[in-house]
């Protein structure tokens, strides 16, 4: 049976994490397992190679770190619930919009079951509640496989956001699901979503939740040598 694997892995600074995945892409075959990483970063503004420096008012203290995903600039903080999807999309068999619309349903459904409604923009990917995003999407595809993946705004400081032009919109409002559900733990969102995803990516498949990497060697750059921040 094949396996996916879910790894739960707290708050982890951007750039490592970003390396973690280049490397875990450039390193898998046609048998390694799919992965998906649920986190947190520390402050953070990220650029996508559309990325224009005009989208960046003023960052302030926050850093800025030019990416490979596509897309334009975004904000990660803590509160903020991200997950990367490392899947081989040919053995899938899924394409990058097939795997764009599974990521979007499933915040969709995630929020439907908080009696919250929200739907993606055709024009602007993402999810969006009554105009105002809550979740974003952003990916890159090598050999053939994802890494990347998405950001819900779950219970955050969301003053960083006013900083920027999120996704290169001027005045692209901004929400949160606790702004909607006063009480809600990113735990419980978190279970939710995954459990969407999964059932989405990984139909038939043997879904394995861990909270190491151990896929990573001695002196690589993989999570299990990064320090938790």
């Amino acid at each position: 049976m094949a396996e996916m694997i879910v790894r739960s892995l707290g708050v982890r600074p951007y750039t490592e994490t970003w390396a973690a995945m280049k490397e875990f892409t450039a390193a898998r075959d046609e048998a390694t397992p799919d992965e998906l990483w649920c986190l947190e970063h520390p402050p953070v503004y990220t650029q996508g190679q559309a990325g224009r420096p005009e989208h960046i008012l003023a960052p302030g203290s926050i850093p800025v770190v030019q990416v490979d995903r596509g897309g334009q600039v975004t904000y990660h903080g803590p509160g903020q619930l991200v997950v990367y999807l490392m899947v081989d999309l040919k053995r899938a068999g899924l394409g990058v919009r097939s795997l764009v619309d599974a990521m979007e349903q499933s915040i969709v459904t995630t929020l439907a079951e908080l009696e919250i409604e929200a739907a993606p923009r055709p024009d602007a990917p993402g999810v969006y509640v009554a105009g105002a995003k809550i979740a974003s999407l952003g990916l890159r595809v090598r050999r053939g496989c994802s890494f990347h993946g998405l950001a819900l705004n779950v219970a955050m400081d969301m003053e960083p956001f006013s900083r920027i032009n999120p996704c290169g919109y001027a005045g692209m409002p901004m929400c949160q699901i606790s702004e909607l559900v006063p009480e809600i733990s990113r735990e419980r969102v978190a279970e939710r979503l995954l459990h969407h995803l999964t059932a989405s990516l990984a139909a038939g498949s043997s879904v394995i939740h861990r909270t190491s990497d151990p896929w990573a060697s001695p002196g690589s750059t993989g999570l299990s040598d990064l320090p938790t921040a």
